[in-house]
């Protein structure tokens, strides 16, 4: 009946550890506004703080607290009505130069923050929010890269001097056209070699020679693996650079996206959130026109695109893409050797040999960047009943960034410079490493989970909990009288660590991860059940208090185990597969499951050795 000491220090290592990073939750989110700038380069200061104040003021809306903080600017309020009431103010009054968010303020004391501490972060059914399912247009992405081999194929015909008449798409390949059988046959080698993702058909027609490329089953599914995996990553990407808290963004089913964002209650908003993806097109200026339009007409296969500064004339560019976005795959910001800001671009080894091709027999041309877009505006309107309502559309817009005479060939590696601030350079380094869509996305559901139906179901959940605790910590008490006890504060423990461990990795909290609380509630002290059923036999069997202790704990180890691993391998098993509320269940069970066998068998057994181990002479247990 001794316990090493070095076992000791660890329980009261784990139990205040536990009671400290498990505080926090007695501490509710309150409701708030965000309020930051729509662009990098409009700050959220102390000024517009005062603006937004003011509106609130004067519309007799009640808020406790207004903070200039480093992501924006937070007004803490009482309630959701009023929270609602607020951002609908505020964002009149400031306008569209700002984002006015729904947010939820933590109110856990500086002295836990200062630990590290904070509470379970709250999923989309508890805390309210946003879902929404999108589908990617996957006939769009499949004619973006038409056009991308189109310019691809006629650049290595050209290099390899190969003559062809004609490469026109076709549904889903290209029809090849050629003016001899002689022509046709070297152009379908070297396809072959060089293209073998496609099948070839020849034939012919009034008088041409013609190949027919169609691309190969696995090709047409890399590319769709391609568009909704860069959506993804794109929508991910924003989501969290906007710093929306415990967002879910997973691909589901061939070619639809679902996203969640807990704690954001207006559609609209959410959608302008999701639709802020921007990109870069890099384009050749219309040499033919010198860059200027014809009467203030774009002439065809040219596009009149404004400076972004728009101090300087519109600029004529080639609608042919050099480059687009999708190929940048890192841009970071920095400064030029004259101290102005400029973004480092880094293309893929594809967008590299483009940019390449492109520009090895144009040096002494004007190139542009220009930065695409996707934004809402906002107007305020008279319905017919004569109240004033919010009318959003969503446009594109395109403007050049800079224009620079290409002095050398370009590779994978390059700078664009003629930016307006570093604040400018920093955004457009962060949009352009969240990434460009790959092909357009459509919402095809989307639905609103009110914060009162979420505090409804935390009050269910708490409520389920606390009823599940005491039914157990009774049935303990009056089956196993001490020990239970013994287990009862094991249990406390249990559910301490569980909440601490879910804080520290910030994994949220949803309705089924509460079942999961329950569900480990009730598990918990099935090992101590175990256990002292098994010291009761050895006590009828005539063994000694002390021995039968150790019998039972020694002997029931080993079926505790074997239980709470299956347990453990089916929790994994569903983290793995399962999605969104299953991998919360997953989460919540597996913790539990840890937690407890290490309350259950360690922490019970060290209060058990002190109450009677040692030298005492036990001749009754209070079992």
């Amino acid at each position: 009946m001794r316990f090493p000491l070095w076992k000791y220090g660890l329980i009261i290592l784990v139990t205040v550890a536990s009671l400290i990073y498990s505080l926090p939750n007695l501490y509710p989110d309150e409701p708030a506004i965000q309020i930051s700038g729509a662009s990098a380069s409009v700050p959220a200061d102390q000024a517009v703080m005062e603006r937004a104040t003011t509106a609130l003021n004067v519309a007799g809306i009640a808020f406790h607290d207004a903070e200039v903080q480093e992501k924006g600017i937070l007004v803490r309020v009482d309630t959701a009505e009023t929270q609602l009431k607020a951002q609908d103010a505020v964002r009149r009054a400031l306008g569209d130069s700002y984002v006015v968010a729904l947010n939820l303020a933590q109110t856990t004391p500086d002295w836990l923050k200062a630990l590290g501490a904070g509470p379970m972060k709250l999923g989309l059914d508890l805390r309210g929010g946003v879902h929404f399912m999108l589908e990617v247009d996957m006939a769009k992405a499949l004619e973006q890269r038409q056009e991308s081999y189109v310019t691809d194929i006629k650049a290595k015909f050209r290099e390899k001097k190969l003559a062809y008449r004609a490469v026109a798409e076709r549904e889903q390949g290209f029809e090849l056209k050629f003016a001899s059988a002689d022509d046709r046959l070297k152009a379908v080698d070297y396809v072959k070699l060089e293209f073998p993702e496609f099948t070839q058909v020849q034939r012919e027609a009034d008088g041409a020679f013609l190949v027919d490329l169609t691309f190969r089953p696995e090709k047409l599914r890399e590319i769709t693996d391609y568009a909704v995996n860069q959506n993804l990553t794109t929508i991910r990407n924003r989501v969290n650079e906007l710093g929306v808290a415990e967002s879910v963004v997973q691909r589901q089913g061939a070619s639809r996206i679902v996203v969640e964002l807990p704690g954001v209650q207006d559609t609209a908003e959410a959608k302008r959130i999701l639709g802020r993806t921007a990109s870069l097109e890099f384009r050749f200026v219309d040499w033919d026109h010198n860059g200027e339009a014809v009467s203030g007409v774009a002439p065809p296969g040219t596009e009149l695109i404004p400076f972004k500064s728009g101090a300087d004339a519109p600029v004529l560019l080639q609608k042919r893409k050099i480059v687009t976005g999708e190929r940048v795959v890192n841009a970071q910001s920095g400064f030029d050797e004259f101290s102005n800001p400029q973004v480092n671009i880094s293309l893929d080894s594809r967008g590299g040999k483009l940019m390449a091709d492109a520009t090895r027999d144009n040096v002494g041309k004007l190139m542009a960047v220009v930065f695409v877009e996707s934004k809402q505006k906002t107007r305020v309107v008279t319905n017919a009943e004569g109240k004033q309502v919010e009318m959003r559309e969503t446009f594109v817009e395109k403007n050049v960034i800079n224009r620079a005479t290409i002095q050398s060939m370009l590779g994978s590696q390059f700078r664009i410079t003629g930016l307006d601030s570093p604040a400018e350079a920093a955004e457009l380094a962060l949009l352009l490493r969240a990434g460009a869509l790959a092909a357009p996305m459509y919402f095809v559901e989307e639905r609103t989970v009110g914060p009162s139906l979420g505090q409804e179901n935390i009050d269910k959940g708490v409520l389920s909990t606390q009823v599940g605790f005491a039914m157990v910590a009774i049935f303990m008490v009056l089956f196993y009288k001490g020990f239970g006890l013994i287990a009862n504060f094991a249990l406390f423990l249990n559910v301490a660590i569980l909440m601490a461990v879910m804080g520290a990795m910030g994994a949220a909290l949803s309705l089924p991860g509460i079942a999961g609380i329950v569900l480990t509630v009730g598990m918990a002290v099935d090992a101590n059940v175990l256990i002292y059923e098994r010291i009761r036999e050895e006590l009828a069997r005539g063994m000694t208090p002390q021995a039968s202790i150790m019998a039972g704990y020694d002997r029931a180890f080993v079926t505790i185990l074997d239980s709470n691993l299956t347990t453990l391998i089916v929790a994994v098993i569903l983290f793995a597969v399962g999605s969104g509320p299953v991998k919360g269940f997953a989460v919540t069970l597996s913790i539990g499951i840890l937690s407890s066998m290490f309350t259950a068998i360690t922490v019970t057994r060290a209060i058990v050795n002190l109450v009677y181990g040692g030298n005492r002479r036990v001749t009754k247990l209070s079992i």
